[in-house]
This record gives C-alpha cells, sequence and structure tokens, in this order.
C-alpha cells in the first residue's frame, strides 16, 4: 500500500467531515454514550470556513492507490505559559479502521511533528477520548513519544443569550 500525507484545502472539507463523523461515532458506540451530534452538512460548512480562515490545518493521510481520504489530522495554534509560548492541539486524529496498525498514523503524526517545527511550537498537545475503551489509543500515542500529563478533559457549555 502506498500512503502520502497532504496538506488539505478548504475544497477537502466534505471528506475531513465525513472522517470526523467516523471518530465521533467510535467513540459513541465504544462508549455507549452520545458524546457528540455531528452533522455532515453543517461540519464541512464549519470545517471549510475554519480553514478559510487560518483557524484549522489539515494533514491528510491519503491512499495512493484510490487517490481517497483514510485518516487526518486537525491541528490548530494556541498560547500558554505553562507551555512557554506558542504551541499546537491536535484536535482530531482519526485513521479508518482498515488502514490502523500499517503505519498511516505513526506517519501522519510525523508530518504533525513537522508541521510543529516550521511554526516554531514548542509542542504538541492532544486529548485521548475516554478509559478503559481507548487503552489502545492511549499506547498508540505513548508509541510515538506522546506523554500522559494527568488530568481530564472537561467541558463548560456557554450559553449565548
Amino acid at each position: 500500500m502506498s500512503i502520502y500525507i497532504r496538506k488539505a484545502t478548504p475544497t477537502d472539507a466534505h471528506d475531513i467531515a465525513s472522517l470526523a463523523k467516523a471518530l465521533t461515532d467510535e467513540i459513541i458506540v465504544k462508549t455507549g454514550a452520545q458524546h457528540f451530534n455531528v452533522d455532515i452538512t453543517e461540519t464541512t460548512e464549519l470545517c471549510r470556513n475554519l480553514m478559510e480562515q487560518g483557524k484549522y490545518t489539515v494533514l491528510l493521510a491519503v491512499n495512493g492507490e484510490s487517490d481517497t481520504s483514510i485518516g487526518f489530522a486537525a491541528l490548530c495554534e494556541s498560547h500558554a505559559l505553562y507551555t512557554e509560548g506558542t504551541f499546537g492541539i491536535v484536535q482530531e486524529f482519526y485513521i479508518q479502521p482498515e488502514f490502523r496498525s500499517q503505519k498511516v498514523g505513526s506517519t501522519l503524526l510525523e508530518e504533525v511533528a513537522e508541521h510543529a517545527k516550521s511554526l516554531g511550537w514548542k509542542r504538541l498537545e492532544l486529548c485521548t477520548p475516554p478509559l478503559p475503551e481507548f487503552e489502545r489509543t492511549v499506547n498508540f500515542y505513548e508509541e510515538n513519544s506522546f506523554e500522559v500529563t494527568g488530568g481530564r478533559k472537561m467541558k463548560f457549555v456557554v450559553k449565548n443569550a
């Protein structure tokens, strides 16, 4: 299998939205809880807008034989004192199940790291889905030099008037 990684453009928004939906659907199925409600049409438009505004960078893993997207890493830039400045957040990361354990994810993470270096980011951070359902995911990130730093991801829904 030949795969390559490329930077996505806003015209890839539908493919990215479809992969994001597959990611969230997998989390819902494995945890048995409705954490997300991804609508493809809305997500496609949101993705396109964020990319056009330069707020969201996506690297696509592409199957060279079929020229189809098989995975993605979505990145954004953030800033914090504890990171000593600017850093990157891997907001979403997904490889279609049939392409896992074939080094696609590792290759994609290598490109993410190169992108981070090119922007002068001090570090990358990401949040994994909940354990124990996603222990294999945590192991994958650890095998690719990410460290567990503790804590839990939390959210607060801001209700606009």
